[in-house]
């Protein structure tokens, strides 16, 4: 039974168009007798050869990206007797804007990426197998462990939307912000003067370590603040408060927002100062240093087994680092985050033993 209904003959071209998006590909290539097969058997629609070809002729008159090999074939007109030679198109097939291996990258991103939303996270992966043909298969289904740890921020999107017209109109936002409770539901968290409400001039967002970050800066601050995308909640544009440039912050030095420089510094995505910090690490962390730190560090061999590391970072990745790492990253510079180091271990120590 026909898929569709009885069309009319001038939807051949988007039929056929259809067809070799459906079907083909650079390892399953279509006849032109397969072509008409489908058209009949899904279409209930029934042509000549000539019509095939003078379709597939006006598609690629279009401007569709479709590979093909010219056959010349010679048979006998039944009319005249006499032999006469036509040219055919086969091995036709559809050249796509994705191919398989890039489908299943970015497929995989979601799955992986914790700040979209199951149900979305779903609805995209669809999406993007139906850019290619009944041939594709992402494996999705295949992954495991399967990714359950999603957000349950179902305005991801939407926040995603309204930040980009903030940052390109440079519009201060409004908005709450969740956490977590032990109750594993989010809520909003309460500012220390016991209020819900952000206010903050927006300068990028920014993907670190499969979550999305909003670079900005708070209403009150100085300094430069990232927030999780997948816990802001009730956001709200401010037309008619302008950000404040990113160059005025204190932590800026008169520059506009580098990206790439910030995200190099602010490794795990704190707020704060940074500094120039001195490491004495053990040789197997050098892959960990410039996996976290990138390659702007500097390192020299003591030659007793031990390497020092000079970073230039944000103080809490510093001090995060310096205690993740501990006993075979030991922070030497600055002596105050070294102190900071000392006590929090020592605190640390303090409650195991108690």
């Amino acid at each position: 039974m026909p898929l569709y209904a009885k069309q009319p003959k001038k939807l051949i071209t988007f039929n056929i168009l259809d067809i070799l998006r459906k079907y083909s590909d650079e390892n399953h290539r279509l006849s032109q007798t397969e072509i008409l097969s489908k058209l009949e058997s899904e279409y209930d629609m029934v042509i000549d050869r000539k019509a095939v070809k003078r379709n597939l002729t006006d598609l690629l008159e279009f401007g569709y990206e479709i590979e093909c090999r010219e056959v010349t074939r010679a048979y006998t007109d039944p009319r005249t007797g006499k032999t006469v030679e036509s040219t055919i198109l086969t091995d036709l097939y559809l050249v796509r804007d994705f191919t398989d291996a890039e489908l299943r990258l970015l497929i995989d991103s979601l799955l992986f990426s914790r700040h979209v939303p199951g149900s979305q996270c779903k609805e995209l992966v669809k999406k993007l197998e139906g850019l290619s043909n009944i041939y594709f298969s992402s494996r999705s289904a295949h992954v495991f462990p399967a990714p359950e740890e999603h957000t349950d921020n179902k305005q991801i999107f939407l926040n995603v939307e309204l930040l980009d017209e903030a940052i390109t109109k440079k519009c201060k936002v409004a908005f709450r912000y969740l956490e977590y409770g032990t109750d594993k539901k989010q809520h909003p968290r309460k500012r220390s003067d016991g209020s819900e409400r952000y206010v903050v001039s927006p300068y990028q967002m920014a993907a670190k370590e499969g979550k999305y970050y909003l670079i900005c800066s708070l209403d009150g601050h100085e300094s430069a603040a990232n927030y999780r995308l997948d816990r802001i909640s009730d956001i709200e544009v401010l037309h008619d408060e302008h950000v404040l440039p990113f160059d005025s912050l204190r932590d800026s030095k008169g520059l506009p927002l580098d990206l790439a420089d910030y995200m190099k510094k602010h490794i795990y995505m704190f707020s704060g100062e940074n500094c120039r910090a001195t490491f004495r690490i053990e040789k197997k962390l050098i892959s960990d240093v410039i996996d976290l730190f990138g390659n702007d560090v500097s390192f020299r061999d003591t030659g007793d087994g031990g390497i020092t590391v000079s970073v230039y970072a944000n103080e809490m990745s510093v001090l995060h680092f310096a205690q993740n790492f501990a006993p075979e990253a030991i922070l030497i510079d600055p002596p105050e985050l070294k102190d900071k180091v000392k006590k929090r271990l020592e605190k640390t120590l303090e409650r195991y033993e108690n």
